[in-house]
């Protein structure tokens, strides 16, 4: 796995107040789900077992969102479906990140916080296999200087990465396959997300995991 973030993507200058994650709007929602008749107590070791150092959880009804800088988001996404995965149960995870916008509707925010080389950390093996679908979203309305918006060449970028590092698994409808150890699907996922905020604010990416599934795909 890589702990570097490269690409033809060019930064742009970084010219904005360091906001911390939570006002850029870094973070994101899970919804885990196990096929289980103790399903709630899968999730719930799961979660007891999770490092939260840094990091502010909300649970609703459908889903959890949790907001704090991005290696220490990466570690708790990949600990939590570890957790369940060593359940031996079939599990599944919706997880969205998001990035450069903290509200809903509208979403005006100073430039900053741009992810530098230490955003993403070497997440240690797991041992837990998944397999993975992947959507990137580059939400790029207007451009920056010299830069025209064009998502699918963030898109590909993204995908190069992947492929450089063993996860990519082929291409189907509207997803990119990705498959291997837990972590190293939710570090490929998270360094596209991060490579891609390195010149487009807002950032969305979108993963189901499949861990124990009793089909191939």
């Amino acid at each position: 796995m890589h702990n570097t973030i490269s690409s033809t993507a060019q930064s742009q200058p970084d010219t904005g107040p360091m906001l911390t994650p939570e006002e850029f709007g870094v973070g994101a929602r899970i919804t885990l789900s196990v096929m289980s008749d103790d399903y709630a107590e899968i999730i719930l070791g799961a979660l007891t077992s999770t490092d939260l150092t840094g990091l502010s959880l909300t649970t609703d009804a459908v889903s959890t969102w949790v907001t704090g800088d991005e290696p220490s988001i990466a570690r708790f996404v990949t600990e939590l479906l570890a957790a369940a995965g060593r359940s031996g149960k079939h599990v599944s995870a919706h997880v969205l990140f998001s990035r450069g916008c903290p509200g809903e509707v509208v979403c005006a925010l100073p430039a900053g916080r741009l992810p530098g080389p230490d955003a993403l950390p070497e997440l240690p093996v797991t041992g837990v296999e998944a397999l993975a679908q992947w959507s990137l979203y580059p939400l790029d309305d207007a451009g920056s200087p010299g830069r025209t918006p064009d998502h699918m060449r963030d898109i590909y970028a993204a995908i190069d990465l992947a492929k450089a590092t063993g996860t990519f698994d082929g291409s189907e409808h509207y997803v990119t396959r990705l498959s291997g150890d837990v972590a190293q699907i939710v570090q490929t996922v998270v360094a596209g997300w991060l490579l891609v905020g390195r010149s487009v604010q807002h950032v969305t990416t979108h993963t189901v995991f499949s861990i124990n599934s009793p089909s191939a795909r």
